[in-house]
């Protein structure tokens, strides 16, 4: 992410262009929400999307209180954390800038990040999350967890970003791994869900996945484009290189569910995008566009086969935050070791560029550190939530499906409402699927 001189002044172009870019990236949630609910099975589809939608209060609230000072304030020390002279945004007024755009927004933008990866985490542990004590987990995590992370990579002077020199423009460490390590320890800690590897837990509406996905795509080009915090060159670049890695990204997926399984799937197309669009994400600044093209290809491939793993070890990540988030999240970051190119970093080279593997090993230092950070700190969080008011829904609720037990509501009307425990066969659908592996494993 650029971050000008604070005494730039104030740029109309890049105000607005920035303006547009927080308002796509807020999008993203609410195309999560989609592209989550129609994942799951028909009972807890509100329950999915519910939980990305209150991640939208419950983070911008933590932010705007104490996040932002945290993460953007200037360096407490050791580049681990910012200090508290921004906290409640005070001293901060309509002329203060960043670069040159309004602090104000910049903080808004960054907002908008720091919501969605906490409603990635939300896909590790659908269909059995208790509500109240998802939202209590979201605003410990964020405070936390992704405040410091940001911190590390985001601030000028955070260690990651300022000491180590690792590369991530627009947040493959920040979101993507720390949503997806994170993901991962909550999965253990809540366990499967009932009937995992024994019953096919299909998704209930593809064409609600497909619209979710088709959101995020569109928001993207906010959260790569817009890091560039101005409207320039250097997004334009982004964004083609967002775009292409997406579409590589769709397509590697669907050449190996082709060959694996003889069917291209459409949720094999909505996961390839993502995946490719993932692995992008930190390394859109740095690569050109064939770097961009091997990487969202890679990303699509791997991710393909990646999904399939948690049945090996028993692990629940019950929409795949896991396999694509985090496994794309560290393609993407690692193989800028590889691509980066003088063009666009600057001054920093990959190896196939005429650099050395010293920028490989400092990309694999950032993920390891923020993959470990993540996992152990959420792990805390979600066994202190577990001790003290319980983080498992109860099994009757998890049968009966969470829109009842949790909202007394249904997203659909026929055959569902007011039938108790039955109602999670109302309704059937004989899609295969990557996540229907767990009949067969």
């Amino acid at each position: 992410m650029l971050l000008a001189s604070p005494t730039s002044g104030l740029d109309t172009g890049d105000t607005a262009w920035l303006l547009a870019s927080t308002a796509l990236v807020l999008l993203m949630t609410p195309g999560l929400a989609l592209f989550y609910g129609g994942m799951v099975r028909t009972k807890s589809v509100l329950n999915m999307i519910m939980m990305s939608f209150v991640s939208i209060a419950v983070v911008t609230v933590v932010w705007l209180t104490a996040g932002y000072t945290l993460a953007f304030g200037k360096d407490a020390g050791y580049g681990l954390i910012g200090n508290l002279h921004y906290l409640g945004m005070a001293h901060l007024t309509p002329d203060s800038l960043t670069g040159h755009v309004p602090t104000l927004l910049f903080a808004a933008f960054q907002l908008t990040f720091a919501v969605i990866t906490a409603a990635l985490i939300s896909g590790a542990i659908a269909d059995r999350a208790k509500f109240g004590s998802w939202v209590a987990f979201t605003a410990i995590w964020t405070l936390l967890v992704y405040v410091p992370v940001a911190h590390w990579v985001f601030a000028p002077d955070g260690w990651i970003a300022a000491h180590l020199g690792a590369l991530d423009y627009a947040g493959g460490t920040v979101v993507e791994v720390d949503s997806g390590a994170s993901g991962l320890a909550l999965a253990l800690v809540l366990g499967p869900r009932l009937g995992f590897r024994k019953e096919a837990m299909r998704p209930h509406n593809l064409p609600l996945v497909l619209l979710g996905a088709g959101l995020l795509w569109f928001g993207w080009f906010g959260f790569n484009s817009g890091s560039a915090l101005g409207a320039n060159g250097t997004a334009a670049a982004v964004l083609l290189n967002t775009q292409v890695a997406g579409c590589t990204g769709l397509l590697g997926w669907l050449l190996v569910e082709k060959r694996r399984d003889g069917h291209a799937t459409t949720l094999g197309a909505a996961s390839g995008a993502v995946a490719g669009l993932v692995a992008i994400t930190p390394s859109c600044g740095s690569v050109d566009l064939l770097g961009a093209l091997v990487i969202g290809l890679v990303a699509g491939v791997v991710c393909s086969y990646a999904v399939s793993w948690k049945f090996r070890f028993n692990l629940d990540d019950s929409l795949d935050v896991v396999g694509v988030h985090f496994v794309a999240g560290v393609l993407g970051t690692v193989l800028i070791g590889l691509f980066a190119t003088a063009a666009m970093t600057g001054h920093v080279r990959g190896l196939l560029h005429g650099g050395s593997l010293a920028l490989t090993g400092r990309q694999l230092v950032a993920v390891l550190a923020v993959g470990a950070y993540a996992f152990a700190v959420s792990y805390g969080i979600g066994k202190a939530i577990e001790k003290l008011m319980g983080f498992r829904a109860p099994a009757e609720h998890e049968l009966t499906g969470l829109d009842l037990a949790a909202h007394a509501e249904t997203a659909y009307d026929h055959g569902v409402l007011g039938h108790g425990a039955s109602a999670q066969h109302a309704v059937s659908f004989p899609h295969s699927h990557s996540q229907d592996r767990a009949a067969t494993a």
